[in-house]
């Protein structure tokens, strides 16, 4: 199962998702990001080596691949109006490629379950709105599509180098 039409047009309309990753001593750590949707995954990341340096990337290059990310926006508070996406996924260790902000290191994160709640931007009713959930990914862990990442240099994987 993949993201429905609904869903791609707003992850494809959403500007900043939040993306959870875990320290290698178990320290949760969430931070607001830029990210772009290539229809299949998504990519986080930014131009210059201060990105290999950050806490996301670094816990990724330090094994901890499983990751969670959220994209939601209030439409309207009167009357209460939210929707978004949630989606656990795994992080690919950082690569070389043109991304939304330019050339650059990203981490491309591969969707394995999501929820979305609200793709129609009705006000909540008596009970909360319901969440559609999908399962993207093969129990082989290889995206339906399968293929090489678009965008990437092949053979060129960044490391932190410490």
């Amino acid at each position: 199962m993949a993201f429905t039409p609904a869903e791609v047009d707003y992850l494809t309309s959403q500007p900043l998702a939040r993306l959870a990753t875990v320290a290698p001593g178990g320290q949760p750590d969430v931070v607001p990001v830029a990210f772009e949707f290539d229809g299949d995954a998504f990519w986080v990341g930014g131009n210059g080596e201060s990105v290999l340096s950050t806490r996301k990337v670094r816990n990724v290059v330090d094994g901890n691949r499983q990751v969670a990310l959220v994209i939601d926006d209030m439409v309207s508070f009167d009357p209460f109006i939210a929707r978004g996406i949630r989606v656990y996924g795994v992080a690919d260790p950082p690569v070389q490629r043109d991304g939304l902000v330019g050339p650059g290191f990203y981490i491309r994160v591969r969707p394995l379950r999501s929820w979305s709640w609200n793709m129609e931007s009705q006000p909540v009713g008596d009970s909360w709105y319901p969440a559609r959930g999908a399962i993207h990914q093969r129990a082989t862990g290889e995206s339906s599509r399968g293929g090489p990442p678009p965008g990437t240099s092949a053979g060129r994987t960044a490391s932190t180098g410490g």
